[in-house]
């Protein structure tokens, strides 16, 4: 106890450089600062502080050591922070920011959330654009590809896969494609994301360098309802599909040429405490939104895209 108290008397005084103000946050007074202070140079052998009788200022050997015990000492509070919120129930409001088409998965998993954490007030945003995470006090952020901001944690969260639909009737009309050389002949329907506006890419072997611009659309959903009304052949999440396809209003092709695999992931920002709220959130994402998945959810730091 004598080494902590020594440790914490000299983190708050180099914090501050001054005994007076470190002893008033600790509750001691600042010759007791100045002793514990003492006694760690006597263990260590080496003075931490040059001081006169208005100022202290760290030594060189000094400032090497409190930015060691800097990292000590915020271990052990985020340690005492995370025992209390073990005991805490998660609550309060809690932002989250999804892609339009999230409510899909997210939605059907909502009552038993909302059961098991009833205090936990949910603020959610379906937009296509790039949030920033920090400035916007986003939460947790749920995007598809990769994360490429340093500041933010992404966990894993399932993954999924793209098909290649078009309405029953549009193909009766122009065709089914056989090979993805086809699609030349095709009007194609195609995905422009909302931050920067690039094109998505259809990733199939053997594609044409250039498609047939059919129509250009910021919403997938939108996209969906083109497919739907037989506007053209449309490149898009299996789930965003799955309905149309079982009323049979679209219809699979080239089922057999498509390689491409996406991955939902949850973005945090980086500080070192994760609040219970949003680990509940989290935890219960990676356990129900994509039960098919059996991935293990682990931590990851990778470039996305919304």
């Amino acid at each position: 106890m004598d080494s902590f108290s020594g440790l914490e008397s000299f983190v708050r005084a180099a914090d501050l450089l001054s005994f007076a103000k470190a002893g008033r946050l600790l509750g001691i007074s600042a010759s007791a600062v100045g002793k514990n202070v003492a006694r760690l140079e006597q263990q260590l052998g080496l003075r931490l502080f040059n001081r006169t009788t208005r100022h202290v200022r760290l030594t060189e050997e000094g400032a090497m050591f409190h930015e060691r015990c800097r990292r000590i000492l915020d271990e052990l509070d985020d340690a005492r922070a995370m025992m209390q919120d073990a005991v805490a129930a998660p609550r309060g409001r809690l932002r989250v920011s999804l892609p339009t088409i999230g409510y899909r998965f997210l939605l059907p998993i909502l009552p038993a959330f909302k059961a098991r954490f009833p205090e936990i007030e949910l603020d959610l945003d379906f937009n296509d654009r790039l949030v920033d995470v920090i400035a916007e006090g986003v939460d947790v952020a749920i995007r598809s590809g990769e994360l490429g901001d340093s500041q933010l944690v992404a966990r894993r969260l399932g993954p999924f896969n793209f098909v290649l639909v078009a309405a029953p009737a549009y193909l009766a009309q122009h065709g089914v494609p056989q090979v993805p050389a086809d699609l030349a002949k095709h009007s194609c329907l195609r995905y422009k994301f909302v931050t920067g506006g690039k094109i998505e890419d259809w990733d199939l072997p053997g594609l044409p360098t250039q498609l047939p611009p059919g129509l250009l659309c910021n919403n997938m959903e939108a996209m969906l309802g083109a497919a739907v009304a037989g506007l053209g052949v449309a490149y898009m999440p299996d789930f965003l599909a799955r309905d149309s396809l079982c009323r049979g209003e679209l219809q699979r092709v080239l089922e057999t040429h498509l390689v491409r695999q996406g991955q939902f992931s949850a973005l945090w920002s980086s500080s070192r405490q994760l609040s219970p709220k949003v680990r509940a959130f989290v935890d219960f994402a990676g356990e129900h939104m994509f039960k098919d998945d059996g991935a293990a959810m682990r931590p990851t730091k990778t470039e996305f895209r919304p």
